[in-house]
């Protein structure tokens, strides 16, 4: 098979895992961390009890090795796509691995800002959602733009990982192509493909979030 194809459709599988995990991941930690952030004892409305629960359930989640948490949700892959292989099985382990570290990031940036804007807001009479919504996350979003940033080269190389069983993508084409049948010239051009979304990826992310520090 001509290796441009195959390279172009492995990089095509890659960019759809990655797109469609890093909304789902956002979807599933942006709350999360934000539930974090003002649960904290620090935060606009303290709940220990239920800051360390969370807490607790995001490390767990965090600790679990990618291919491993991978093999535990065949089974929900299975449930919701119809099959625990391929690039549409793989969105679902991705997007459950990469929560809980979206979900610290989203904490960590939120706890950024600067407490007196925080009380000044307060001080006019601002409801909590209010204070999120129009203090925590615009004074955060520099801040989140990275962590995004970050989130999405991550999944990336969860992507190349999930090809070692079944995950489809440039991992896979590296494995099944490039390691098994000694094809190094289609492993190269996966890896470097890698390294080139990585680069634009980084450099896009940069520059949107040196752009809103500018505008403050």
């Amino acid at each position: 098979m001509n290796s441009l194809y195959l390279v172009g459709s492995a990089t095509l599988q890659t960019l759809i895992m990655v797109f469609f995990s890093t909304i789902f991941s956002l979807l599933l930690g942006f709350p999360l961390g934000v539930l974090l952030c003002v649960t904290d004892p620090n935060g606009i409305t303290p709940k220990p009890v239920l800051n360390q629960v969370l807490s607790r359930i995001v490390n767990i989640l965090r600790s679990f090795p990618f291919i491993i948490l991978m093999i535990v949700l065949f089974p929900l892959s299975r449930i919701i796509v119809g099959t625990s292989i391929g690039t549409a099985a793989t969105i679902v382990p991705l997007s459950i691995a990469a929560a809980p570290f979206v979900a610290r990031i989203i904490e960590s940036s939120l706890n950024e800002v600067n407490p007196e804007l925080i009380q000044a807001a307060k001080a006019m009479g601002s409801t909590n959602m209010q204070i999120i919504l129009k203090v925590l996350i615009p004074e955060a979003m520099p801040s989140l733009v990275d962590g995004i940033t970050l989130t999405i080269i991550n999944l990336i190389g969860y992507s190349a990982m999930a090809g070692a069983i079944g995950g489809g993508g440039l991992g896979d084409l590296a494995i099944r192509y490039g390691y098994q049948r000694f094809r190094t010239g289609i492993m190269a051009a996966a890896v470097i493909v890698i390294l080139v979304m990585v680069e634009i990826i980084q450099l896009v992310g940069t520059k949107i979030s040196t752009g809103l520090l500018a505008k403050r």
